[in-house]
């Protein structure tokens, strides 16, 4: 969450807020009903409200585990900064500039905001068997690889790293940027197995997904408490 409040309640009892800087981290596992509104006064108020969602597709052997919610406020999110202090990284999964994250997952996961300024750059390990995307949140900037030259992009833009065996990925700020360059880098390995989807159920094969529907029907995810 970058700015606004969200409330959120789930059929596993958990219930929380979220504020400028939060991280919500909900494991689905076998199955949650989910609520996530705008925090109620400020719905009244109104406000700018931006986030971030990102969906994890969990591997086979772990589709099936107890639900889970880890709830991060921004004051106990790792937070690292180069020496000459031009760039910051808050590390959300994974690891940088030294430090690893606090929540946990289910598979390697590098999840990483990056705040760099005019002119500043930063070089972050990447294994070689991640697939790996870049989103700007604002500012502009370049990236590069191993092994390709690197290309201007703007805010609203995602760059998608080709597979050539890259153990690194360079990110740089334009000198002439006028805002911080302000970007989330995120990989992980690919699960090379099935996926069957449908509506908020993804699964590996269409028989687990009716399954899912039926449990949902019959009240086995669980209800929302009032």
């Amino acid at each position: 969450m970058l700015d606004g409040r969200f409330e959120h309640k789930d059929s596993q009892g958990h219930a929380g807020k979220l504020g400028p800087g939060d991280v919500q981290w909900m494991t689905a596992g076998a199955g949650v009903v989910h609520s996530e509104m705008p925090e109620r006064e400020f719905a009244i108020t109104g406000g700018r409200l931006h986030g971030f969602q990102l969906w994890v597709n969990l591997p086979k052997h772990s589709k099936m585990i107890k639900p889970r919610y880890q709830e991060i406020s921004s004051s106990k999110i790792p937070f690292g900064s180069t020496n000459d202090g031009l760039v910051t990284a808050k590390v959300i999964a994974g690891k940088s500039l030294g430090i690893s994250a606090v929540i946990e997952t289910q598979i390697p996961i590098m999840y990483v905001h990056f705040t760099l300024q005019p002119g500043a750059s930063i070089t972050q390990p990447v294994p070689k068997e991640y697939n790996t995307f870049a989103y700007v949140i604002e500012g502009q900037g370049s990236f590069g690889t191993n092994n390709n030259n690197q290309k201007e992009v703007h805010r609203g833009q995602m760059v998608i790293f080709e597979k050539d065996g890259q153990e690194q990925v360079k990110v740089n700020a334009s000198k002439n940027t006028i805002s911080p360059f302000n970007i989330l880098l995120i990989g992980s390995t690919p699960l090379n197995e099935p996926v069957a989807r449908y509506g908020p159920f993804v699964i590996n094969t269409k028989e687990e997904v009716y399954q899912a529907i039926e449990d949902y029907r019959n009240g086995l995810m669980g209800t929302i408490r009032a």
